[in-house]
């Protein structure tokens, strides 16, 4: 406890931000104190370094405003040294929550309605939880709000399945936000640092939320993944499509598909397109999502994706495109070596991590694929993360 207090005094001494009161107390935001002409500048010499001598880079494609864009928001709960309730964020690198009351790149109507979330607890004496007790009700959380639909969904994660008056205090939070359009109750009893727990019950609603990308309409449940920064991930999707240069007669294999938007878009553009995803959660979305958008030509399975495609390849069958958009930490030697066996003229390759896109381009190159371009995105202001497209061709 002393060492926490001693922590948070340091805080008040080494806060540097006139944006943002709690800048360098979350770590969230590394680019804050600097414009946004430098940000873009910065990420722009540090794709083109990583990516010297592997291929070209275009341009990064930035933001006309750069603040308020995530449209997935998630506050820890806890209580102060004074048994206050607070919500916000982890100190970087610890389990400190570091109090806050909004962030200038969170969604503005996320943050209020957590903000009344906490106010409400004391009044229902709802607990939050404890990590070093295990005692308490209300862990974390989670708001989710469509860009172009409007939606919101509420996840509230408890540790517990028994949630005393949450008819009652669902229907206090609506009041206050009527603009409410789901709520769930997330259960996570595990004694790990994990979010999100496997067990739900919806509170209100249809347990879900709809969002428009692309001219496509998307389903969108608690643990799905989807991009956070809408705006521009309709235009990394557009670039990746256009890199791919459909024809109508392609088979595009879409590798760690998510929910399948990227499959869905290269729909309208290819023969046949196959999304494969490890989620089983996300399957079940994106075969939903399939067929209320009315597409016949796209199928999608439960499945690592190198094994996947190595089966595709041990059975002779003929993939045109491969597009992939794997985690932070790259894609993986045994995926990289299927795609190259089963042999498609074109690779694109989304990337969120550029040191492990360095990485897998150079190994892609001694399997045959040489990288012609990569077009760096601004998917994250204020960040130092940066997204890159790449188009890899097969070398004949």
């Amino acid at each position: 406890m002393k060492e926490k207090q001693k922590k948070q005094r340091t805080w008040k001494k080494t806060t540097k931000s006139k944006l943002c009161p709690v800048c360098d107390k979350c770590g969230g935001c590394q680019y804050l104190d600097i414009s946004y002409e430098e940000q873009l500048a910065k990420k722009q010499k540090y794709v083109e370094g990583l990516l010297n001598g592997v291929c070209p880079v275009e341009s990064i494609v930035g933001m006309h405003y750069p603040y308020h864009y995530r449209n997935k928001v998630h506050a820890v709960f806890g209580i102060d040294r004074k048994k206050n309730v607070i919500s916000g964020t982890y100190q970087e690198g610890t389990h400190y929550i570091v109090p806050v009351e909004e962030c200038l790149i969170e969604d503005k109507k996320a943050d209020e309605i957590i903000r009344t979330i906490r106010g409400m607890l004391k009044s229902f004496k709802i607990k939050t939880y404890d990590e070093d007790s295990h005692y308490g009700l209300l862990r974390h959380v989670l708001v989710r709000r469509g860009f172009t639909s409007g939606q919101i969904m509420v996840v509230l994660v408890t540790a517990s399945p028994v949630f005393p008056s949450k008819n009652n205090f669902v229907k206090a939070l609506r009041e206050k936000h009527p603009e409410i359009t789901t709520v769930v109750q997330n259960i996570n009893e595990r004694q790990t640092s994990m979010v999100l727990g496997t067990k739900e019950n919806v509170l209100y609603g249809k347990g879900y939320i709809e969002d428009e990308l692309c001219g496509l309409r998307f389903r969108i449940s608690s643990r799905s993944f989807y991009q956070v920064n809408s705006l521009q991930t309709e235009k990394l999707y557009g670039a990746a499509i256009e890199m791919a240069a459909l024809t109508g007669n392609e088979t595009v294999v879409d590798a760690y598909c998510g929910i399948g938007t990227m499959t869905l878009i290269a729909a309208s553009h290819a023969k046949k397109v196959i999304g494969v995803e490890l989620n089983k959660d996300a399957v079940k979305d994106a075969i939903r999502n399939a067929k209320e958008n009315k597409i016949r030509n796209a199928d999608f399975y439960c499945n690592d994706a190198g094994v996947f495609l190595r089966e595709m390849a041990e059975q002779k069958e003929k993939v045109d495109v491969v597009l992939m958009d794997p985690p932070r930490s790259g894609s993986t030697e045994e995926f990289i070596r299927s795609v190259a066996e089963i042999g498609p003229s074109r690779v694109i390759y989304v990337s969120c991590g550029p040191d492990t896109l360095a990485r897998d381009l150079k190994l892609f190159q001694r399997l045959g694929y040489k990288a012609e371009k990569a077009r760096p995105y601004d998917m994250f202001p204020m960040t130092q993360h940066v997204e890159t497209v790449v188009l890899l061709q097969k070398v004949n």
